[in-house]
């Protein structure tokens, strides 16, 4: 009799532990179930937005796409009108028709400056005005490259003072057009290589025409006030 109740009481228990260790997997499959649910629920959304995104940059794409179409067929047709225009012109056109630079002009407001007006007076600045002048005796803005020598010429041996080098992009923003003056207006710092200016220097000017090639050179004689 007791023997049978403990073998009752080993089963019980056995099923109870069975129970109980089968419910976890039970619960875990079907949070599982429930999160694939959830996901595939909320797919659709998902991929309506995504959908949606693409279609509004597809939007803007084509809009930016049809913008520089636009653009494009309206330079083509000004390039076109020019070629009919350059076509239709009667002989030969040559550089030296449309404009030709004959000689350049340093004129005499060119000179060393005292630009901070300090209590010593030293000039440090050096400003050059230069004109290049055509066949007609015009000033022109002619496109070019400048090379500019500042020299002591009082001594046995030349001396160089000062070199620089003006570009074409620098020398077009330098263009200078006042009631009484139209140049191009060069300004060089010389501190520190001009100690005393009590003698004349002597700046050359090398002017490189990008138009026609041309390298016209100019020198000229400042002197002391």
């Amino acid at each position: 009799m007791n023997i049978k109740y403990r073998i009752s009481n080993t089963d019980c228990r056995t099923t109870n532990f069975a129970s109980r260790h089968f419910k976890f997997p039970a619960v875990l499959l079907c949070s599982c179930a429930l999160a694939v649910f959830v996901a595939g629920c909320e797919t659709p959304d998902s991929q309506k937005k995504t959908l949606s995104e693409q279609i509004e940059t597809l939007k803007q794409d084509k809009s930016r796409l049809t913008r520089q179409i636009e653009q494009s067929k309206s330079k083509n047709k000004d390039l076109q009108q020019q070629i009919n225009t350059l076509h239709n012109l009667t002989g030969e056109i040559e550089l030296e028709k449309l404009y030709d630079v004959q000689r350049l002009k340093i004129t005499k407001h060119s000179n060393l400056h005292d630009k901070d007006k300090d209590k010593e007076g030293k000039k440090e600045t050096l400003i050059i005005y230069i004109q290049p002048i055509d066949q007609d005796g015009d000033i022109v803005k002619a496109a070019g490259s400048v090379d500019v020598q500042l020299l002591d010429l009082n001594k046995e041996q030349p001396q160089l003072l000062g070199r620089w080098h003006v570009g074409p992009v620098e020398l077009r923003k330098l263009w200078f057009n006042a009631l009484m003056m139209t140049n191009y207006r060069l300004t060089f710092d010389v501190s520190g290589k001009v100690q005393t200016f009590e003698e004349p220097l002597t700046v050359n000017v090398t002017f490189t025409d990008y138009l026609t090639g041309r390298v016209l050179k100019e020198q000229k004689v400042i002197k002391p006030p």
